[in-house]
């Protein structure tokens, strides 16, 4: 439909993007005051006992902010996020005038200032207020020990049962506190971090760079713009193996091995597939870590270096195929960003697009049409829970100010996402030109953060023949109603491709809901040689075929308190790639409180979701040891 590929004019300036203007009420900051350009952190982790006393754990240092101010007429002072984990000792404050040499920084005052029950303000004084377009630096020195952003696990927590952990999980608002920062997806600036460990541990980052600076030291550097929630750290008893010409896999010493042997040379196919379709993956290395079993999501999509749960060691590489989702992350949602969180499904629907248009080339349209519709059995779940009216089951989620962006987080924008996604594939009528566009799509706003409105015009740009016909306010499927609508989705993706895969799982579970069960033909099912979301989904199909009688379900008591008294040791339920676990079917009927779906909740000693960020592995849940 586009002549040439391309829209027009796409030559010219940079477009304005409405996201320049967004609001993010989950953010303290005056993040539209300054330009961040780039962050260093230096900081020296102590493995002691829990607490805020002398000799317990932490991370400390300082963080020096690199920025411009945007001011016109100046800003006398810097607000950035952080927590009250966070205990600020010192600001100061560097000038510096172009050709000059570095002047020395000067302390600056700073307090904090209440914002919501998930962070708050540290406010640090400009003395005398920067002009526009001024560079300075803000070197903060603090320190952090318990909190929701820096997990802390013990030796019993870890597979080697040796030596303790630690890591950080940022998405959605919980890297403020981690450091201080604008902790919002709509700024993204680079970043680099020197670490220092005590002996026989390793740190790894989600950077391009690694490098080991002395025996107890490790420098990273991040090249590209990311926005505060995609840096992470963790260190512990690390090693690791190559698995392709640009992917590694770390993981304790007792895990590498099963590591390497599942993903040597798997990771290389889902990148250069995704290449080939959505354009040049610009992030140098793609790593994986396989975290403690005690890590509570299936994975995050941090940049250079994916978080995953061990869950995905198999042995059999049935799971492989979950990694694809992370990687799609690489184009959708770390390269394009939602500006804000109420905009979670440009991140999530697009990636569950992605990973399915992946999965198709690799493993064929009935594979993926079978998966899909265990993601659709999701969404039918999450609604029927909820009611298809609740506010949340819009893709364009209004967050009141006070709200935790991840008190939000449900199916709603990965499957609805994906078939919103699924209905404009649909409208163009073409897989080729669709799939030229999102590479378009992909290179028009890389490295930026946007809203809908962004994309949906660039869109209508881009195939301007669906622009004359007014697709956009088709009866029924207006793009307002996708939006701004709850509900079940007003278009879901024909998966009869998987049909050949779905029926043997259909039949079974009919067998077993029947009345009198016929067990000779029940044995006769030979489900050994069944893909695993062939299990999946015929697991799906019992549930929704024999479901609990009345008086049968009950609300479950509050989450397992923590042993510190209340203190989750990791973050809070729900959050980043951290897509919503399938609880186990006894408790699929039940009436699930939102604090039942985290860690100690649900699964316990496995992941219960995928962080990205990124994966709601529906999967683990198979081969986990809850």
């Amino acid at each position: 439909m586009a002549s040439d590929g391309s829209p027009s004019g796409c030559c010219a300036a940079p477009r304005p993007l409405r996201s320049a203007q967004a609001v993010d009420v989950a953010s303290a900051s005056n993040f539209r005051a300054f330009k961040m350009l780039h962050l260093h952190l230096d900081l020296r982790a102590e493995f002691g006992p829990p607490g805020p006393g002398p000799g317990s754990r932490n991370l400390s240092g300082t963080a020096v902010l690199e920025l411009r101010c945007l001011v016109p007429e100046g800003a006398a002072e810097l607000r950035l996020d952080s927590h009250p984990c966070l205990e600020v000792t010192a600001a100061a404050l560097r000038r510096q005038a172009p050709g000059s040499e570095e002047q020395p920084a000067e302390p600056v005052p700073f307090r904090t200032q209440p914002f919501s029950h998930y962070g708050q303000a540290l406010c640090v004084a400009l003395p005398q207020p920067c002009p526009a377009g001024e560079r300075f630096q803000v070197l903060l020195t603090y320190r952090v020990g318990e909190g929701p952003g820096v997990c802390w696990l013990a030796p019993e927590q870890t597979a080697g049962k040796k030596k303790p952990f630690v890591y950080t999980q940022g998405q959605a608002v919980l890297n403020r506190a981690f450091f201080p920062c604008f902790d919002t997806p709509a700024v993204k600036y680079t970043y680099s971090a020197l670490i220092e460990v005590p002996d026989g541990f390793t740190a790894v980052m989600s950077a391009n760079t690694w490098e080991k600076r002395g025996p107890n030291k490790f420098f990273f550097q991040m090249c590209q713009p990311i926005p505060s929630y995609l840096i992470a750290l963790a260190i512990g008893d690390l090693v690791s193996a190559e698995v392709g010409p640009r992917s590694r896999v770390w993981a304790e010493p007792c895990l590498i091995n099963n590591a390497k042997e599942e993903y040597n040379g798997v990771i290389e196919d889902f990148l250069a597939t995704g290449e080939k379709l959505f354009g040049p993956y610009v992030w140098g290395r793609y790593d994986l870590l396989f975290m403690p079993p005690s890590f509570p999501f299936g994975g995050m999509e941090n940049p250079c270096l994916t978080f995953v749960t061990p869950c995905l060691l198999a042995g059999d590489r049935s799971l492989a195929d979950v990694i694809i989702h992370e990687i799609s992350h690489s184009w959708f949602g770390n390269l394009v960003t939602n500006a804000n969180w109420g905009e979670f499904w440009l991140n999530e629907g697009f990636t569950m697009y992605a990973q399915r248009r992946i999965s198709t080339v690799l493993f064929g349209s009935a594979y993926t049409c079978l998966e899909a519709a265990t993601g659709r059995a999701l969404l039918r779940q999450h609604m029927d829970l909820t009611g298809e009216e609740n506010p949340l089951n819009k893709l364009r989620v209004k967050i009141e100010p006070g709200v935790d962006p991840d008190d939000t987080y449900n199916e709603t924008p990965y499957e609805k996402g994906f078939c919103f996604v699924s209905y404009l594939a649909h409208l163009v009528g073409d897989q080729d030109q669709f799939d030229n566009f999102l590479k378009a799509y992909v290179n028009e706003f890389k490295f930026q953060s946007i809203l809908a409105e962004d994309f949906l015009e660039f869109y209508l740009e881009y195939f301007p023949e669906l622009r004359k016909t007014r697709v956009d306010t088709i009866p029924g499927f207006e793009f307002d109603r996708w939006l701004n609508t709850p509900g079940w989705p007003p278009y879901l993706p024909d998966l009869s491709p998987g049909d050949s895969l779905m029926k043997p799982a259909d039949e079974l579970a009919q067998l077993w809901v029947a009345r009198e069960l016929d067990m000779k033909a029940i044995e006769a099912v030979t489900i050994s040689t069944w893909k695993t979301y062939q299990l999946v989904y015929f697991l799906d199909k019992i549930l929704q075929k024999s479901p609990l009688p009345p008086g049968e379900t009950k609300v479950h008591p509050p989450a397992v308190p923590c042993d510190d008294g209340g203190q989750r040791g990791g973050p809070e339920p729900g959050q980043g790639d951290l897509h919503g676990h399938r609880p186990p079917a006894p408790q699929q009927r039940c009436q699930l409180r939102p604090a039942d779906r985290g860690p100690q909740g649900q699964l316990g000693a496995h992941g219960h979701a995928s962080a990205s960020s990124g994966y709601r592995s529906q999967i683990p849940v198979l081969r986990s040891n809850s």
